[in-house]
């Protein structure tokens, strides 16, 4: 039976009540000390840590996300492949137990038959925290061939009319072939590596250029972002905003805020362009004022019952990395502050301790609130951007050793 999205959405009217006994004063997050700060992300990061090592022996794939808290998995792993690698080399950084190296290594061989996959914009969520970690922390000349090959294969799916890369679909097939997601965002920095690599202009050239159709087409004055933008493939020409995830084309679906704030942060790191930085301040803005005071945030910022709607997780973990890197770009501490009531947070009132059966670390994370697909559930990428957001602020040095937070 069909269901309006409408609908779907007012079933979330009863979430005030199921997060009221979670949900930390804004005045609580706000008056933590440098230190509760701090002791509160090491019990967060050893809870982590100590999770991944239980389940790390019997993953044999890639974590998707959760069903009944057991991980469901890929063999190819899907668009989320990289994130489970990512998450032990994370964890072997903080703990330096050689287990999570070795794990990571093996699990990451696996995704090699997808650096030639011209299928997919998420090349850069596949082969980043998994390929160019392995080569950054190992030196291994296979590991940054294989990100290369990624990127060749990304860059395949560049559209020179519009200035864009397509998001869905295989190159030969005509549908969405003038769809741009704002998740594309997170994958140009593979194309920024390549060019470090090879020395060649045309990589980064490209992640520039849909940069900037991004910035010019999904920016909404408030700093707001869409899901979707979609373009004419032959013309090039912009037709309008839609959305597959959020709620509407005028919404804003949290969780693609937290990826145009990161995106756009790292492009100014990779470019100095000023303008990415201006654009990432614009949308962390709005993010930062759509948080409500429990500073986890709401699956969608438009949704019909928010601030009191379904969470989402993964989107404050993501956006925090995001804060936390705007707050070096920009020498405001008042992302910095921000991101770290939000990881107190998800810390505090999102971690699966309570539950003795689960795989994952992170809790009350949605996939796809519309189609009805992965609410409150863990995803692997809550897992990896909570403990890369944790060490963000606990060990830079290491963070900078795996990912490059250096400038360009």
């Amino acid at each position: 039976m069909s269901v309006s999205r409408r609908t779907v959405m007012a079933t979330a009217a009863g979430a005030a009540a199921a997060y009221a006994s979670s949900a930390q004063p804004a005045q609580a997050l706000a008056t933590r000390t440098p230190a509760q700060t701090e002791r509160t992300l090491r019990v967060a990061a050893d809870y982590a840590v100590d999770k991944v090592r239980s389940v790390a022996p019997v993953v044999k794939a890639f974590p998707v996300g959760t069903k009944f808290e057991k991980w469901v998995y890929s063999q190819n792993g899907d668009w989320v492949g990289g994130f489970w690698p990512g998450t032990l080399w994370m964890a072997w950084l903080y703990s330096e137990d050689d287990a999570f190296r070795t794990w990571a290594l093996e699990s990451a061989q696996r995704l090699a038959p997808r650096q030639y996959d011209t299928s997919t914009h998420d090349l850069g969520f596949l082969f980043y925290p998994s390929w160019v970690t392995a080569w950054r922390l190992t030196g291994g000349e296979a590991w940054r061939a294989g990100a290369v090959q990624a990127a060749d294969s990304l860059i395949q799916r560049y559209n020179p009319r519009g200035h864009f890369i397509r998001a869905w679909g295989a190159l030969t097939d005509p549908s969405n072939a003038g769809r741009v997601i704002i998740d594309t965002m997170m994958n140009l920095d593979l194309l920024a590596f390549a060019g470090s690599q090879t020395g060649d202009e045309k990589y980064l050239n490209v992640a520039v250029e849909h940069a900037k159709t991004v910035q010019r087409t999904f920016l909404r004055p408030d700093g707001s972002i869409p899901h979707v933008f979609d373009f004419d493939p032959d013309s090039g020409a912009p037709i309008g905003p839609n959305t597959v995830q959020g709620y509407s084309p005028t919404s804003c679906w949290s969780r693609g805020q937290a990826w145009g704030v990161y995106g756009f942060t790292t492009m100014y790191r990779r470019t100095a362009n000023r303008e990415f930085l201006a654009t990432a301040r614009k949308l962390a803005d709005f993010a930062v004022g759509a948080l409500s005071a429990d500073h986890v945030p709401v699956w969608d910022y438009r949704a019909p019952q928010q601030p009191y709607d379904v969470k989402d997780a993964s989107a404050g973990a993501i956006m925090a990395c995001g804060l936390l890197d705007l707050s070096e770009a920009t020498g405001s501490n008042k992302y910095r502050e921000v991101a770290l009531r939000v990881l107190t947070a998800l810390s505090e009132t999102c971690l699966t301790r309570n539950s003795s059966r689960a795989d994952a670390v992170v809790a009350r994370c949605t996939r796809n609130r519309p189609a009805e697909d992965g609410i409150e559930i863990s995803l692997p990428y809550a897992d990896y951007y909570l403990l890369e957001g944790i060490l963000r602020v606990l060990r830079p040095q290491d963070v900078d050793r795996a990912i490059d937070l250096s400038a360009r």
